[in-house]
């Protein structure tokens, strides 16, 4: 999520302080929570195009006829790009990208609740509108330069900055969607664990949720070509971190590693202040480039931190960030998967031993031929699916023992079934898009906003 920029906190006078932001994180297991994240493109229903900010039927009148139900407007400047109401929050992302944050919730149930009630709400506002939204890891139709600009300072930046380090960074901004879920540790140990349990599987969720095969309309050869996009983004702030596997990781590592990152910016007085390319370790000596002499405070590390992508990120709490955004069951399905694995400690046990010997180069190999394959990424004998069933299995047992049940009895581990189904067919949602494409669509990529939208 793109969130608003801090701008409080007391003066950084040492790297200790970033560390103890971090352990600030630690909480009891009778706190831990789930936040799901979850991002859809919008289009007009009559031609399916996407849709600008400003117009009668544009995004920000999108936002303000989301008032009705009880969420409040979030300014930049005169810009309204936020809607915040409780926990949640809507944002937008640099094309218009439409993301709900969700409140920290303790069951699935929940969050699959969430899900639906947001759901609903946008398809009234929208279908007053002449507007649809669907789920998938990348644009099938429209080119990078058919895709409308929001006007957020940060994403301007981001846009100069991008095509120095990468040829693909302008689309993961303006024509990829994912879903995500955050997920709380309790020391350093558990999360050192949890990271690496976390980045070994990251490729095997990105298969199980494949979902971006099109390009312009047409097949672009990868089952979730969202992550092929990340290979080729920004490699100072992206991928599979291989000290993560180091038996001293902990969250000086990961400081380290994050003052290693170059800038995108500084949020001052209502304004974002170019430092892309820039050192925060220069920063924190008063000779940050952009604002000589000054030093960061809080705010400027909690910003900083937003502006890295790993396919696991650390905060407070730890992101799950590999799979495509796709239908509402699969956005109940992915925080189940990862609530499974992480939240029961015989199942962490288990998972842990399943990747307790793979090596971070088998996982970087395992993460670049994901993209394509998918499900049948070889590995060790066999194929990417094998270990797919295996820790679905894990995950499966872990949410019975948690035994969080809804009104009508169940435990969370339904929210499980489609993504046995599709570790059970070997079929992945994007060779089920590409069968659609190639058969009753008649090789049209405009049924796809039909059959597919919310």
């Amino acid at each position: 999520m793109s969130a608003p920029p801090n701008t409080s906190g007391i003066p950084i006078e040492s790297r200790q302080q970033l560390v103890e932001l971090l352990e600030a994180g630690c909480k009891p297991e009778s706190e831990w929570r789930i936040g799901t994240e979850h991002e859809k493109f919008v289009f007009r229903l009559a031609d399916h195009r996407p849709v600008p900010y400003e117009g009668e039927h544009g995004i920000r009148a999108l936002l303000q006829a989301m008032t009705r139900f009880g969420w409040q407007e979030v300014y930049e400047g005169d810009r309204l790009l936020a809607l915040q109401q409780g926990g949640c929050t809507i944002t937008l992302e640099p094309a218009g990208q439409f993301e709900l944050s969700g409140a920290p919730l303790q069951t699935i149930h929940g969050t699959c609740a969430e899900v639906q009630r947001h759901l609903k709400q946008v398809r009234e506002v929208a279908g007053e509108f002449g507007l649809g939204m669907i789920g998938l890891g990348f644009e099938p139709k429209w080119r990078r330069e058919d895709m409308p600009l929001m006007p957020k300072g940060r994403s301007e930046i981001m846009r100069r900055y991008m095509p120095k380090v990468g040829s693909l960074g302008l689309d993961m901004m303006h024509r990829t969607c994912t879903v995500q879920v955050n997920l709380d540790f309790s020391s350093e140990a558990d999360m050192a664990r949890k990271m690496r349990v976390g980045m070994a599987l990251q490729p095997l969720a990105t298969a199980l949720f494949a979902a971006s095969p099109f390009t312009e309309g047409r097949p672009n050869g990868f089952l979730s070509y969202r992550s092929q996009i990340w290979t080729d983004t920004d490699p100072d702030r992206t991928g599979i971190l291989p000290f993560v596997f180091d038996a001293d990781f902990g969250f000086e590592r990961y400081v380290d590693w994050v003052l290693d990152a170059p800038m995108y910016f500084v949020y001052r007085e209502g304004r974002f202040i170019d430092a892309a390319g820039q050192s925060f370790r220069d920063f924190m000596e008063g000779r940050l480039p952009a604002l000589p002499g000054e030093i960061p405070h809080m705010g400027d590390w909690s910003d900083h931190l937003t502006t890295v992508f790993p396919e696991v990120r650390l905060k407070r709490y730890l992101e799950m960030r590999g799979a495509d955004g796709g239908p509402w069951r699969r956005l109940c399905a992915l925080p189940a998967f990862w609530v499974g694995l992480l939240y029961d400690s015989e199942a962490l046990d288990a998972a842990a031993a399943l990747v307790a010997d793979w090596t971070a180069s088998e996982v970087v190999e395992m993460r670049l031929a994901v993209p394509r394959l998918a499900l049948a990424t070889p590995f060790r004998g066999g194929i990417l699916r094998d270990v797919a069933l295996e820790a679905l299995a894990i995950s499966r047992a872990g949410l019975h023992r948690r035994s969080r049940r809804n009104s009508v009895g169940d435990d969370e581990s339904f929210h499980l079934d489609p993504l046995f189904a599709i570790a059970g067919s070997g079929q992945t949602p994007a060779e089920g898009l590409l069968a659609d494409f190639h058969g009753k669509w008649g090789e049209r990529i405009d049924p796809i906003y039909e059959e597919y939208a919310y």
